[in-house]
């Protein structure tokens, strides 16, 4: 794995730690901004509708500009943008922060996957993939609670100089070992990279991202007073258990990024069919602190199993436009991590409870198996189509060996005539697995 992909981790930790640790500082920021709990929420929303918006409306904007100088200038705003939240005097200036700074989170997110995609072969995908999540996985074990830390003892806003501090150490990173990757010689168009809204199964990848993290965090959203109302923990430990849900994360990420190049739907289908389980175990023994400690823990796993696979995922169907699926991966999982927890709310609004927050999740994740089954399904038409118009070519042609080995209909000679789009290494039996079907 080349190292600018662990640069591009290592500048992740820095966005992510930003995303969520206004969890852990929301009563501070309410004090000292003189707003209820509730308006500082609303800086979390705005983060996440940013992430949403800005992914693919700086994806757009970028599209001509040269990758490693549109990152440099990403991850400059997004420090400055900690800097202004730092020292915003009021409320409104610290709005106006948040919203910067996820527009040039959702940017990094979207080139950076895209040149993390560009530095390695297409079998590799889903480990780059897997170490730019590692990122985000060691910023809710680390940069979370380091963060409300930091807000407890030092006040909030020190928190915010914490992670401008991350971001210039990401910046030096950035500009130290990030290589030069030229523009393709024509010229990307608009047109022809939107395109790729024409596939249905570009859809089916948003559909099935948005579902299977917002599943989680629907009830992930509201942990915090499960754990305390329900299960009756001291808040003490909830730092510590949130702490536990990234570990389990970091370990989904490593297995998940290793396995998923080789059995991308396997792993969607596993690891959502696993999150579907454990969310409603949750419901079931929520008022048990042993079963929500465990379940914290696997939840964190199998959530972040799944991610390398979904972001792979969307590179191999949407190929053809390496930056607007990187925009499109990202606002797909903030749209699922900004519909979840609104669902989790109405369901507790509705007083059901924090644990009906884990069945609503448990439908969001039952609804992404059904599109996982679709795609699949479609996937395998696709395959099968392929191999049908190679072996009435190959027949036509009397191409000898070669013909009667694809004529034989073996796997292999299918695997071989099918690779996903933007192929730039070996292929392998995953370029089968995970080309666009239809």
């Amino acid at each position: 794995m080349p190292p600018a992909v662990y640069i591009l981790g290592l500048s992740v930790f820095a966005l992510g730690t930003s995303e969520f640790m206004l969890s852990g500082l929301l009563p501070p920021i309410a004090d000292d901004m003189n707003v209820s709990i509730p308006q500082a929420g609303l800086l979390i929303s705005a983060f996440a509708i940013g992430m949403v918006v800005g992914a693919p409306l700086l994806a757009v904007a970028t599209l001509r500009l040269p990758r490693r100088t549109t990152l440099i200038a990403l991850i400059s705003v997004f420090g400055l943008g900690q800097i202004a939240g730092a020292l915003a005097p009021t409320y409104e200036v610290l709005f106006a922060s948040r919203v910067v700074s996820a527009l040039a989170c959702a940017g990094f997110w979207a080139v950076g996957a895209a040149v993390a995609i560009a530095m390695v072969p297409v079998n590799q995908r889903a480990r780059a993939m897997a170490v730019m999540i590692g990122g985000l996985s060691i910023a809710n074990v680390l940069g979370v609670p380091l963060g409300a830390f930091l807000g407890e003892h030092f006040g909030w806003r020190s928190a915010f100089w914490a992670v401008g501090a991350a971001s210039a150490v990401a910046l030096i990173g950035v500009v130290t070992r990030i290589p030069y990757i030229p523009l393709p010689e024509k010229k990307p168009e608009l047109r022809r990279e939107l395109a790729i809204y024409r596939d249905r199964q570009v859809w089916l990848a948003i559909v099935i991202t948005a579902l299977a993290a917002g599943g989680v965090f629907c009830a992930f959203s509201y942990l915090a007073p499960l754990l305390t109302d329900v299960a009756g923990l001291d808040s003490g430990w909830v730092p510590w258990i949130l702490g536990l849900f990234g570990i389990g994360a970091l370990v989904g990420t490593t297995i998940g990024g290793r396995v998923a190049d080789a059995h991308l739907f396997g792993v969607l289908l596993s690891g959502i069919t696993a999150s579907t389980v454990f969310l409603a175990a949750l419901a079931l023994f929520a008022s048990s602190q042993v079963a929500v400690v465990a379940l914290a823990f696997l939840l964190g796993l199998s959530a972040f199993f799944t991610a390398p696979a979904l972001n792979a995922r969307m590179f191999n169907v949407a190929g053809a436009a390496p930056t607007l699926a990187g925009a499109t991966t990202t606002a797909a999982f903030n749209l699922g991590n900004t519909s979840g927890p609104w669902l989790g709310g109405t369901v507790i609004d509705a007083d059901f409870g924090f644990a009906a927050t884990a069945w609503a999740g448990a439908a969001m994740t039952v609804l992404a198996l059904a599109a996982v089954a679709v795609s699949l399904r479609l996937q395998r038409g696709g395959v099968g189509r392929s191999r049908s118009r190679l072996i009435a070519k190959s027949a036509a042609a009397g191409t000898g060996s070669a013909g009667a080995a694809v004529g034989t209909g073996s796997a292999a000679g299918a695997e071989r005539a099918v690779p996903g789009p933007g192929a730039t290494g070996p292929v392998t039996s995953a370029d089968c697995v995970a080309s666009p079907g239809a």
